[in-house]
């Protein structure tokens, strides 16, 4: 998985509530492995940090 905040449909919508903000800060173009996206979603699902909120814009849209 590759976090581009640059790329994100949320950003400076839903950074406060990211759990990329919350742990990194504003990381554009950081890859995180897939175990650690699994260890992400297991905090989130238990409340434990924020989820993350990424939504990738479409290619076409800019």
């Amino acid at each position: 998985m590759i976090i581009d905040c640059d790329r994100c449909e949320m950003r400076n919508i839903a950074c406060d509530d990211c759990v990329v903000t919350a742990l990194l800060g504003e990381v554009p173009g950081e890859e995180l492995g897939g175990e650690t996206a699994v260890a992400l979603r297991v905090l989130a699902d238990g409340g434990l940090v924020p989820p993350l909120r990424m939504t990738l814009r479409d290619a076409a849209s800019g």
